[in-house]
């Protein structure tokens, strides 16, 4: 949906046949440059309600996400963008993380192409 000041906020819910129950709230506002051109900051947050030992996810609030987007918009449906991206995983799941010897988080770029129909 849209909050106030344009600010965009989508939430899921997910559940496994298994009866695990996951969630992901994000949230992204977009910053005219100009007509075309589009900076977007960007937040997710995942969270699970129990331990999922399995998948390496831990009850709680499991990872967060920060990003800034820049996309140029060729026409509304058709845009590619580049960006940056920080990861963190959090409390039980960094936990996980670390017994198996992965990182927690760190950088990462991102591109692609947004498109809709």
């Amino acid at each position: 949906g849209l909050a106030p000041y344009w600010l965009n906020v989508d939430g899921a819910l997910f559940l496994s046949d298994k009866a695990d129950v996951l969630g992901r709230v994000t949230t992204s506002y977009d910053q005219r440059i100009t007509r075309q051109l589009i900076l977007q900051p960007r937040g997710e947050l995942n969270f699970s309600l129990q331990d999922m030992p399995r998948n390496r996810i831990g009850a709680g609030i499991s990872s967060l996400e920060l990003g800034l987007r820049l996309r140029y918009e060729i026409q509304r449906e058709f845009a590619p963008y580049v960006g940056v991206s920080w990861e963190r995983r959090l409390g039980n799941t960094a936990d996980f993380a670390r017994a198996a010897g992965e990182d927690t988080g760190g950088f990462s770029l991102v591109a692609g192409i947004r498109a809709w129909f």
